[in-house]
C-alpha cells in the first residue's frame, strides 16, 4: 500500500485525485504544515453478512468450566 501525505490546503483542488487512489487501496496522510491530522484509507467491506447459529454444535463448553481454580495454580512455580 503506497502512503501519500498531503497538506489539507492542497486537498480541495485535488480531492477527486486523492478519492481515486484511496480507491486503487493507497492510504493518504492529511496534513497541516509538519503535523499529522487525518488519514485516508479505503473501507474494507465484508463479502457477505455474518449469520448467527450457522455452526451450532461445532464447539462445547464443559460444565465446570467457571469453577474455581485450585490455589495451587495461583501459587506454584515451574
Amino acid at each position: 500500500m503506497l502512503t501519500k501525505t498531503v497538506d489539507v490546503q492542497e486537498t480541495q483542488a485535488s480531492l477527486q485525485d486523492l478519492l481515486s487512489l484511496v480507491r486503487e487501496g493507497n492510504e493518504i496522510v492529511l496534513t497541516e504544515g509538519a503535523t499529522p491530522l487525518a488519514r485516508m484509507v479505503p473501507i474494507v467491506l465484508s463479502p457477505a453478512q455474518r449469520v448467527a447459529g450457522l455452526h451450532a454444535g461445532a464447539i462445547w463448553t464443559s460444565e465446570d468450566f467457571d469453577t474455581p481454580l485450585p490455589e495451587e495454580f495461583w501459587t506454584e512455580t515451574t
